[in-house]
């Protein structure tokens, strides 16, 4: 199961939280999250390493940030 969060636009902490939200509640698959700020990326890359899932990719285009999060 794959799902995309778009937090583009949010303010720290809301990235962060929808991101982990999301992927809590998947049982496995993978989550794309999209922001465009360097500290949202940096902070739920933290988040997410923290958690103990695995962080698959980061990549940047344009100033906006993909992050893909593998669970189970």
């Amino acid at each position: 199961m794959s799902k995309t969060v778009d937090a583009r636009g949010l303010s720290c902490p809301q990235p962060v939280l929808e991101a982990l939200n999301a992927i809590a509640a998947m049982s496995s698959g993978t989550l794309v999250v999209l922001v465009d700020t360097e500290a949202s990326k940096e902070n739920v890359c933290r988040a997410v390493e923290a958690k103990g899932w695995t962080l698959d990719s980061v990549s940047e285009d344009r100033g906006e940030y993909r992050i893909a999060i593998s669970k189970g």
